[in-house]
């Protein structure tokens, strides 16, 4: 862990993270078929609309450890509702290995050039974003603190 947080600092794990889902969100109107934009198909808008709660982390992330708060209650389900957008990742991540693993049986058909290698950089794009999202799971937990309930329940104030 050492040796990734001097390579990777948190502050630059977060730009690049932010780097990274921009470029899938982009990527996702991709076809890689047909080498053509598709704006206009519901199932491409699944990873924009799924990254809103990545962003919404990362930006909490970024603020908790600049004001050098402790974790809380929103944080915390922020979290784990990134832990359910980290199973999309991971199927998205699939569905393009499985897409890429589908070319030869369309060998009669056109496949554009662009077919391998925009694959290739999706892929490695995926697999970048979920080892850095666990990365800013760690992240979280060395510079914002862990989840711990009683702490939390004692901010409460029942009063306001």
């Amino acid at each position: 862990m050492q040796l990734l947080s001097k390579f990777l600092p948190w502050k630059r794990s977060v730009i690049i993270t932010t780097i990274i889902l921009s470029l899938l969100i982009v990527l996702s109107f991709y076809g890689l078929y047909t080498n053509k934009f598709y704006f206009f198909k519901y199932d491409n808008y699944i990873l924009p609309v799924f990254s809103i709660i990545h962003f919404i982390f990362l930006y909490v992330l970024w603020f908790k450890i600049k004001e050098g708060e402790i974790s809380d209650s929103p944080m915390r389900n922020v979290e784990y509702a990134l832990y359910i957008v980290l199973v999309v990742y991971i199927f998205k991540l699939f569905d393009t290995i499985y897409t890429l693993s589908t070319y030869t049986e369309f060998d009669n058909h056109q496949i554009p050039s662009t077919f391998f290698p925009m694959g290739i950089l999706i892929v490695f794009l995926y697999i970048f974003l979920v080892g850095l999202t666990f990365l800013s799971f760690l992240y979280r937990k060395k510079h914002v603190g862990p989840y711990n309930v009683d702490i939390l329940n004692e901010q409460i104030d029942s009063w306001e």
